[in-house]
């Protein structure tokens, strides 16, 4: 999939855009806080109908604009031209349309585009919560595979009815407590499963990733803890309850699930260096590229770079830069304050590229591109 062409009204700090794209390389040079993670985010936006950085919808109006619009013009592997609209105005819902044609459930739209990004907001997986290591498995796995979106979506409906009940003063009705409790079961299994195998086939390529940009200099590794490991997820759920009624929450499901992430036999949160958790972070992310490539139906994601060489030395850059400016990936949207780390990528490169500056929220095309 190539996005030809992106249309930006009031989006974020971007009053107006109107972008040509190339298919290869597309690089944003400016300052920081000048719109460039917002132009990645509004092509992100278009995969997946929401905000990257911002799940609150409205908050990512410009602050003097009543509504936005993103619309981007797409080409598939096949040559067929594709367009995809997504409108909001202040307090009504937003619409997204494919091809002038809206859609009854936004969730069916994911997939459709596949993408990668990669920004410092990655941080947050190795320093954050088990939730952030959780939204990475479900960001990659729904866009190839519904049966998972529509179960964790079916899983995530039953854990708040339950938690509501949990909530309540009076004494919770039983049976409905284990209508509840059988559909997390049901839906929750899918999910383990899902999550299961994709974890155990994403292994491999993520450390080969790691292991080239750092030159084998350290080894890594990745394990998937769930309670559904530990026997029949219906029972772990119902054995829990009378703690989860004191705590007024449910402790035990696949709400919990976590990733270890560990840098030899150690985790990486304790003893990774700025340099390391910045080289498992874009491995990572290279891998769900790679697995996404691998697995979708014949569309190669498109890969947004945001200030990525931030706190890596030299070597680490180099490999990077030889990864990306490789064939093995589509088009590829990068952004840094440094001209001197894009124009290593672009004399790599002998296909087309484009330069873009970028301004408080004004995006130029700099002309001195050679096509």
């Amino acid at each position: 999939m190539i996005l030809k062409r992106i249309s930006i009204l009031n989006y974020k700090n971007l009053e107006q855009a109107e972008l040509e794209f190339s298919p290869k390389m597309n690089c944003f040079i400016g300052q920081n806080g000048m719109g460039k993670t917002n132009l990645l985010d509004a092509v992100y936006y278009l995969s997946f109908c929401k905000s990257a950085t911002n799940p609150i919808d409205s908050q990512n109006i410009r602050h003097e604009g009543d509504f936005f619009v993103i619309q981007g013009f797409y080409e598939t592997n096949q040559g067929d031209p594709e367009e995809v609209y997504c409108g909001l105005k202040r307090r009504q819902k937003k619409q997204f349309k494919r091809n002038k044609k809206e859609y009854s459930r936004l969730s069916d739209h994911i997939g459709f585009i596949p993408l990668v990004m990669v920004s410092p907001a990655d941080a947050e997986l190795i320093a954050g919560g088990s939730d952030e290591r959780r939204r990475f498995m479900d960001v990659v796995i729904s866009q190839y595979d519904k049966e998972y979106l529509d179960a964790l979506i079916r899983y995530n409906k039953a854990l708040t009815q339950r938690n509501a009940l949990l909530k309540s003063e009076q004494e919770p009705d039983e049976e409905l407590m284990l209508v509840w409790e059988e559909m997390m079961a049901f839906a929750g299994e899918i999910v383990f499963r899902k999550r299961s195998e994709f974890i155990a086939e994403f292994i491999p390529t993520f450390q080969s990733f790691y292991s080239y940009i750092s030159q084998d200099k350290e080894k890594v590794n990745l394990a998937y803890e769930s309670h559904a490991m530990n026997g029949n997820l219906l029972d772990i759920i119902k054995e829990s309850r009378k703690r989860d009624r004191i705590m007024g929450y449910s402790l035990r499901g696949i709400h919990k699930d976590d990733l270890v992430m560990q840098l030899g036999d150690f985790p990486i949160k304790r003893e990774g260096s700025q340099g390391q958790n910045k080289t498992y972070l874009i491995a990572l992310k290279l891998a769900q590229f790679d697995f996404l490539k691998k697995t979708g139906s014949n569309s190669t994601p498109l890969l947004l770079l945001d200030d990525i060489f931030d706190k890596l030395d030299a070597s680490r850059v180099e490999q990077i830069v030889k990864l990306v400016a490789g064939d093995s990936f589509g088009q590829i949207f990068i952004t840094d304050t440094n001209r001197d780390h894009l124009d290593k990528i672009l004399k790599k490169i002998e296909r087309e590229y484009r330069v873009f500056s970028v301004e408080d929220g004004c995006v130029t095309e700099r002309k001195e591109v050679a096509e």
